[in-house]
Order: structure tokens, then C-alpha cells, then sequence
């Protein structure tokens, strides 16, 4: 049955419309068309004249939430548990992200993944495995015993596991150190279809412009668990900046990475190529005041979630905060803090032609915002929930 989205201003991921409604049918945008053009056959949904509809978030670093880790509990429910807390914040797409761990641990992670993108509306978009293949320089939080180099069983699987993914348009995201995985092996997975980014990483500069050319296409939380950019020693941050093809995922939280350097960050690169993440952990959407990782109490402090000895744990903040953050902090126009939070992180997975956009043909993942910019509501594949 069609569905009549109206009343609310409209952005399209392009632009701001005003007096139009947007045409739902079968879990996908039929239309966007001037109110009094609307369908009469249809199902009327009034929205609230103050409010902002927009394309639903799309959120490529998500630990956990909502009281639930990926890596305490790899299992469908886990992922799909995070990805219904995510929703609160506006995010209608996610990748449940994995950290380093032990190989069998991970692929039962892969395989949860696949078993909650197999259910209606999941919102489970594939998988972020961050680690294992990391630097034990650069670890941050991650468990130093667990960090290895791949061998076969590792290659055999993570390179089958796109064609897994693909039926239901899923995406295998592989943060790894690029001094840590030659070339060749780059060049592989990136053809199988993994996406590669760097991170966890001690490259040198030169270093990572190598694994550019092999097939790395981002960087995971650019400037956290990396060199700083210095005169002499560069570094992977300096790549990323100068790099016209990387993408680049930034934690918009205002403790991560110091605001002026994300607003350099976003004037040098291309439009398009810095997107946000949350980072999120556990904590996000709940009360709670600590909770452990790898047997180790992480404790929620002003804004920030750190060990003991204030090592940053992953990140306290959602999607729809990183966006205000972006319009406070940054300085940027509203439309570009959407869009980094829907069309560019879609044009990273390459699924920039079905979400990102409100459009005839993309499915029908939105958020509604109030004037706030808190979420009123979200649709994922048509089907709404309100808060």
C-alpha cells in the first residue's frame, strides 16, 4: 500500500523543498511531488509543519549500544539490539563493528551478520571488522595478545565473504595497519570486494600512499590511533589529507580530534570524502555509567569513555549529535552535516544508489527531525518508529 509522507520540510540529500511530500511504496521512495500532487489512493501521514524530513544515517563504526557489545555477544540478536538502539539517534543503516579479537570469535561475528541482514528491516547494512590486522604500536584500546598478521584461513575467508554479503547488497569494511599487509594482499581482498581502510596504523607517509594505490580506499577515525602530523614524519594523516580518492571517517564528538582540525580537514578534502562515525560503544542510549571490554572496566567521564589508566574507549555520542556537532562546532551548513551522516558515508560503501537520498527508487530510510535536530522518528525499508 502507498504511503503519504507530508507536511514536514523536505531534504532530498540534494536540497531543501518546501510544500512537497514523499510517496512510499513497497519499502522504497515512489516519488517526492508537490503536496497537491499527491496520490489520493493512498495512506495519509501528517508530519509536524516544524520538522525536517531527511535521509536516514547511515553510521560505519558501531561497537555497540543500547547496553550491548558486538564483541561480548557476536550473535544476530547483538547486532540487530544495537541497530534498534542506534535508530533512536536517526541512524536507519549501520555497520555493527567487530574489534580485534580471536579469529573464530570473528567469524562468528561474519556470520551473525549475515543471519540479521537475512531479517525485514534490520537496518544491519554488513560488517566492520576493525582489527586484527593492526599495529601494535598504535593498538588504542584494542587487546595487543589478539593482533596478528592474516594467514590462510583468515584470507580464504574474509575473501569468500563479500560474494556472502552481496545478495543482499551487505558490505565487508576491513580497518587494518597498511605496514602490517603487503601489497599484494591488499590488491586481493580490495578485488574480492573488501573495503579496506587504514588505521591502528604507524605507517609512514610513503607507506601508506603505497597501500592507497593497492586498494586501501579510507581511513578509519583519521588522526586517532596514528602518528601525529609532524615536519619530518608526516605520516598516514598527512596521505589521507592529500590523497583526492580516500575517504575519510572523523569522530565528531569534540574529544576525539580538536574541532579546527576537522574543519581543515573538510576544507581540504573533495566534497564528499569526510564522513561520520560515532565510535559508539555500549553506554550510547543508556544511563549507564561504565561497562567492560576485554575484562577491563571502561568508565564514562565527561563525554568521554576511557580506561582506568584514560586511554579513549570508542566513543560516547550518536549520529544525530555528530551532525550537531557539525553545525555548532564546525561551522558547516546544515546540508553538509546531513550529508555527511547519509549520502557520504552510502558513497563510501558504494551504496550511494539506493540510500543517501530521498528519491524515487532509494529505499525509504528517513529520519525525522524536529527543529532541535533531535529525531522525532525513522523509517527503515517504509516501516516507522516514533519516539
Amino acid at each position: 500500500m502507498k504511503r503519504v509522507l507530508s507536511g514536514a520540510r523536505v531534504f532530498t540529500g540534494e536540497q531543501f523543498v518546501d510544500g512537497h511530500c514523499v510517496v512510499l511504496e513497497d519499502g522504497h521512495v515512489a516519488a517526492v511531488v508537490p503536496a497537491p500532487a499527491a496520490p489520493t489512493n493512498a495512506e495519509l501521514v501528517r508530519l509536524p509543519g516544524d520538522a525536517l524530513l531527511v535521509p536516514g544515517f547511515i553510521d560505519t563504526q558501531v561497537n555497540g549500544a543500547g547496553g550491548v557489545l558486538f564483541n561480548d555477544t557476536p550473535t544476530a540478536e547483538a547486532a540487530l539490539a544495537i541497530a534498534a538502539a542506534s535508530r533512536r539517534s536517526g541512524t536507519t543503516g549501520l555497520l555493527p563493528t567487530f574489534i580485534t579479537d580471536e579469529q573464530a570469535k570473528m567469524q562468528r561475528a561474519c556470520e551473525a551478520t549475515l543471519e540479521a541482514m537475512a531479517r525485514p528491516s534490520s537496518g544491519v547494512l554488513g560488517i566492520h571488522l576493525e582489527g586484527p590486522f593492526i599495529s601494535g604500536d598504535r593498538p588504542g584500546v584494542h587487546e595487543p595478545r589478539f593482533i596478528r598478521t592474516p594467514d590462510a584461513r583468515d584470507i580464504d575467508y574474509l575473501m569468500a565473504l563479500p560474494g556472502r554479503l552481496a545478495p543482499r547488497s551487505g558490505r565487508l569494511l576491513m580497518t587494518l595497519a597498511p605496514e602490517r599487509v603487503e601489497d599484494g594482499l591488499l590488491t586481493r581482498l580490495a578485488s574480492a570486494g573488501v573495503l579496506l581502510a587504514a588505521g591502528h596504523t604507524a605507517a609512514p607517509y610513503e607507506r601508506t600512499r603505497d597501500a592507497l594505490r593497492a586498494g586501501v580506499r579510507g581511513f578509519t577515525h583519521l588522526f586517532n590511533a596514528m602518528p601525529p602530523l609532524t615536519n619530518r614524519q608526516p605520516g598516514p594523516a598527512l596521505a589521507a589529507l592529500e590523497s583526492e580518492e580516500a575517504w575519510c571517517g572523523v569522530i565528531a564528538d569534540g574529544v576525539h580530534v580538536h574541532p579546527s582540525l576537522l574543519r581543515l580537514l573538510v576544507k581540504s578534502k573533495p566534497a564528499g570524502k569526510v564522513y561520520l562515525v560515532t565510535d559508539a560503544m555500549p553506554p550510547v542510549g543508556t544511563d549507564a555509567r561504565s561497562f567492560t571490554l576485554y575484562g577491563q572496566t571502561i568508565l564514562r567521564r565527561d563525554g568521554r569513555l576511557v580506561t582506568e589508566n584514560g586511554t579513549l574507549a570508542g566513543a560516547d555520542i550518536d549520529m544525530v549529535t555528530a551532525v550537531r556537532n557539525c553545525v555548532r562546532l564546525l561551522r558547516l551548513p546544515l546540508e553538509d552535516s546531513l550529508r555527511m551522516a547519509s549520502l557520504y558515508p552510502a558513497s563510501f560503501l558504494g551504496l550511494e544508489g539506493q540510500l543517501g537520498r530521498i528519491a524515487r527508487g532509494y529505499r525509504a530510510d528517513l529520519a525525522l527531525l524536529r527543529p532541535d535536530l533531535t529525531v522525532l522518528a525513522t523509517w527503515v525499508a517504509g516501516q516507522a518508529q516514533w519516539y
